[in-house]
């Protein structure tokens, strides 16, 4: 898809699910089963969604996802489907591994880093090998020295090869990493979670990970139960969103099963609603599971 200057194009990792409560925090049942109904295990259908931004210098590749590195009973739990070839993994989109200059990681979680690394003869190496790795600087120290609560969702052969190998850059605050294509610090989910902005001949878009995965999650109050700092989250997102709409942005979001691509607007009572684009604007792979 055109976006300025730039071409931009979505890739549909994989799919999951994941608790509902834990995925809505202290939003009761009653609210958010009615726009994202659970399963029998109280889990709601997800999807991990990658974000190509080819900027005509250089091919830019938004999180990685949860990746192929997972026993069968990990699958039967996270419901666990992935959609790609980890050898291949930008086909749909015509590129190979080795095609893609800059990866940027919005947080070390395994749904996000995960597709970082792969196997290949029995060796853990970067999937991208050719690529500059993006993460922040705090996020990695703090993913040194999780606590019980939080330890779960990072797993260092995700990112530790990409230290190893010297691919991985982290930053320190906010960083136009190419031209045209920002890393935003916004803490919120974790300490140094960071967004993605870009910009091209006027146009303006937001990758927003996890301070808004979902569509259900553009009313602010509605946090995930799995962010280290809701109060933050709240308040960082009602800034954002503030002017995602004002100047009609486009806005990605990256758990979203459904068209995870379009616009924020603002109702007469100050309230914000997503309008998706057309779900043609998507490959014919990456429709909308939903």
């Amino acid at each position: 898809m055109k976006f300025g200057n730039f071409e931009i194009e979505l890739i549909r990792e994989s799919s999951f699910r994941l608790d509902g409560g834990a995925m809505f925090g202290v939003v009761p049942k009653t609210l958010w089963s009615k726009v994202s109904p659970a399963d029998e295990q109280n889990r709601v259908f997800l999807s991990c969604n990658l974000l190509l931004i080819d900027t005509g210098r250089e091919k830019v590749l938004v999180e990685t996802g949860m990746g192929d590195r997972w026993t069968d009973k990990e699958r039967e739990r996270y419901g666990l489907d992935t959609h790609v070839d980890f050898s291949r993994a930008l086909a749909e989109v015509g590129l190979t591994n080795a095609q893609i200059d800059v990866v940027i990681i919005s947080h070390l979680h395994f749904d996000h880093a995960g597709g970082a690394t792969r196997f290949v003869d029995g060796k853990l190496v970067p999937t991208f090998a050719n690529a500059r790795y993006y993460a922040q600087k705090g996020e990695y120290e703090f993913s040194q020295k999780a606590n019980a609560r939080a330890r779960a969702s990072y797993r260092p052969d995700d990112y530790e090869p990409l230290i190893a190998n010297g691919q991985m850059i982290l930053l320190d605050g906010d960083t136009e990493v190419v031209p045209g294509v920002f890393a935003k610090l916004t803490g919120g989910h974790t300490s140094h979670h960071q967004i993605v902005y870009f910009e091209s001949a006027g146009e303006k878009g937001v990758f927003f990970a996890d301070l808004m995965p979902t569509k259900c999650h553009v009313t602010p109050p509605w946090v995930m139960g799995y962010d280290h700092f809701p109060l933050a989250s709240c308040d960082v997102k009602s800034e954002w969103l503030a002017v995602a709409s004002a100047e009609q942005w486009l806005v990605v979001f990256d758990h979203e099963a459904g068209v995870p691509w379009g616009h924020i607007t603002t109702t007469d009572k100050g309230k914000f609603d997503f309008i998706p684009l057309p779900e043609d604007s998507l490959l014919h792979k990456q429709k909308a599971l939903l």
